[in-house]
């Protein structure tokens, strides 16, 4: 396995604290957004097998087989399917939703045959690939998902009195659901930009006052109030009051399929992803937002939330978010001091992540992988050793027994079963074959 040194992106949304505190660092004042596990090419993990630095992606492309198996590489290619982050809110992420993986094969190849250039602001697909993602919080966390239901959504925009946002009530009430939400969000996004901006200051001044009167939707209201706090006059505070407000406690999640818009508002959490950097924004950001392309993906289906809880899979204590993907899959054990030691299979390819207290993991083995040669004639352990004989945070990458502090990941390549004791939180993502 191989201890993985990751990238933390510093967007201008990210909170200056809540990474930091993980990993029991100094906050550097900047925001410090995500912390990237995987070997996504725009800030792939490195690691060290003894002959210095490398990026993870390049270790899988010298091996795809050996590090993912060979099942994995059937399903989805000589790459790393998944995405793993650390996700630290400070202010709103912008509304956004991801196309389907039809959508995104169509969009790629249209705008790579129009010549649009990979890092111009108005392209919508950087890559062919769809982006399914799940959130786990792991602190109190706050987001937008999914459409209300019109008529809910109507009794929220009747209750601000506001005058100019009586059409899109009377819409949501008479239209069928899935027509009166496209045509409001269509509306909405199509608007006069100075004439939504005085909307849009007078729905927050109205939220703020109902968020502190209390009622049935006071949290929902104060949430709006910050969003035009952090985006004032942007169409997209608007479009947010359609969608379903949700706050998670610790260790549960939301799972965001294709055509969801959905909003990130603040809180520390864990997000996996297919390998995907796929966005179409519907606002809050400055960045470009293609209405035409944003309606064709959009599903305009009311739902709720579906906050999901961990599923005990099997008495070896795995805890599973079950979701209809199989790029990914994301589960996490909680240990206890004297507990029972935890052995996770070797069939797939693996990110683990420890969140709490101190994790050690040991390689037990090999299997039809075939990647423990390499890794044993790169530098790695093979005294054996003991699950409490573990290596430092400055060890060779490539062990067979390691130590993880909250924060600290490992990548176990397919072939490689290890097992974890200790007391603390890991979260593993791996494929779901």
């Amino acid at each position: 396995m191989d201890r993985l040194t990751n990238t933390v992106r510093p967007y201008a949304w990210g909170s200056t604290t809540a990474i930091p505190e993980l990993l029991g660092t100094e906050p550097t004042g900047e925001p410090q957004a995500e912390m990237w596990m995987g070997a996504h090419p725009g800030a792939p993990s490195r690691t060290d097998r003894g002959a210095g630095p490398v990026s993870l992606a390049d270790v899988i492309a010298a091996d795809p087989e050996g590090e993912l198996g060979p099942d994995a590489v059937r399903a989805f290619g000589p790459r790393l399917p998944f995405l793993l982050k650390l996700l630290a809110a400070g202010s709103p992420l912008s509304l956004q939703v991801h196309p389907d993986l039809t959508q995104a094969q169509e969009g790629y190849a249209d705008e790579e045959k129009r010549g649009v250039p990979a890092d111009a602001p108005h392209r919508n697909y950087k890559d062919a690939n769809h982006k399914p993602e799940l959130i786990c919080a792991l602190t109190p966390f706050e987001g937008l998902c999914g459409f209300r239901h019109p008529a809910e959504a109507a009794t929220l925009l009747e209750g601000l009195g506001v005058s100019a946002l009586k059409p899109y009530a009377d819409i949501l009430r008479a239209a069928p659901e899935d027509a009166a939400l496209r045509e409001v969000l269509t509306a909405v996004l199509g608007a006069d930009r100075d004439e939504t901006a005085e909307t849009v200051e007078q729905a927050a001044t109205a939220a703020r006052r109902l968020a502190g009167e209390g009622g049935p939707h006071a949290d929902a209201y104060a949430a709006y109030a910050a969003i035009a706090h952090h985006y004032p006059g942007d169409p997209g505070v608007l479009a947010a009051m359609l969608l379903n407000h949700v706050r998670l406690q610790p260790g549960e999640a939301l799972f965001l399929g294709a055509g969801i818009p959905h909003a990130y508002l603040g809180g520390l959490g864990v997000e996996l992803m297919a390998n995907s950097d796929n966005v179409l924004r519907c606002g809050l950001t400055p960045k470009h937002v293609d209405v035409p392309e944003l309606l064709r993906v959009v599903r305009f289906e009311p739902r709720d939330a579906g906050v999901l809880r961990p599923e005990e899979a099997t008495a070896s204590g795995e805890e599973v978010y079950e979701t209809p993907i199989d790029e990914f899959r994301l589960s996490r054990f909680v240990l206890a001091p004297g507990g029972p030691i935890r052995t996770l299979g070797d069939r797939t390819p693996q990110i683990l992540l420890c969140t709490a207290g101190a994790v050690a993991v040991h390689v037990v083995g090999a299997g039809a992988g075939g990647g423990s040669v390499s890794r044993t004639d790169a530098g790695s352990r093979t005294d054996g050793g003991s699950l409490t004989d573990a290596g430092s945070r400055t060890d060779v990458g490539s062990r067979t027994d390691l130590t993880l502090a909250p924060g600290e990941s490992v990548f176990v390549p397919a072939g490689e079963r290890v097992e974890l004791a200790g007391e603390g939180t890991i979260f593993r993502a791996t494929v779901a074959l």
